[in-house]
């Protein structure tokens, strides 16, 4: 069932319906919101706050200017960056120099660089980190991005580029032959 009929379907009084919705676009969501807070333990009540919101407004919602995951990620952007506003964030100089690895030779595992890379994320201004984490993480579109984002495709594909010279620099700077 496409979206559109989904949504008019929840706008007649069939509340039911949006479990579709939910369904659907649940896992992307927490994964977002998970990349953008870096915190498992509330991501998932971010995200129902996610569903929430968008259900209270889906009045508002207005097809022909986007399309649903596009204004989806766009509130769980906001929920996102209210969290991170919140929270204390993670300074450069905050990271470790080396990563403690169990054989001197071997690079970093990979859940190792993943926990690296999360930590790396949290030093992110949010425009950097939310632009970066559509591209890479939800395969989004820079056209979907820059909708979500409020911008141009050129701030977008800027911002991702920025982000990864500060990853790929934080990266080289734990373990020189990572990349």
């Amino acid at each position: 069932m496409k979206e559109t009929e989904v949504i008019n379907r929840v706008l007649q009084g069939d509340t039911e319906a949006f479990r579709l919705l939910v369904d659907r676009y649940q896992k992307p969501i927490i994964g977002f919101v998970n990349h953008m807070i870096n915190d498992s333990h509330i991501c998932e009540d971010i995200a129902q706050d996610v569903f929430f919101t968008a259900y209270k407004s889906l009045a508002s919602f207005e097809a022909d200017r986007s399309s649903f995951p596009t204004w989806l990620f766009t509130i769980a952007k906001n929920k996102s960056i209210n969290v991170l506003k919140k929270k204390r964030p993670l300074s450069a100089s905050q990271l470790p120099e080396k990563t403690d690895l169990h054989n001197p030779s071997d690079n970093l595992s990979e859940r190792e660089l993943f926990a690296e890379l999360d930590k790396i994320l949290e030093t992110l201004p949010a425009e950097q980190k939310a632009a970066f984490v559509l591209a890479e993480f939800e395969e989004l579109p820079y056209a979907e991005i820059a909708q979500i984002e409020g911008t141009k495709v050129g701030t977008i594909k800027s911002r991702i580029s920025r982000a990864k010279e500060k990853i790929k620099s934080a990266l080289e700077n734990l373990d020189g032959d990572l990349l």
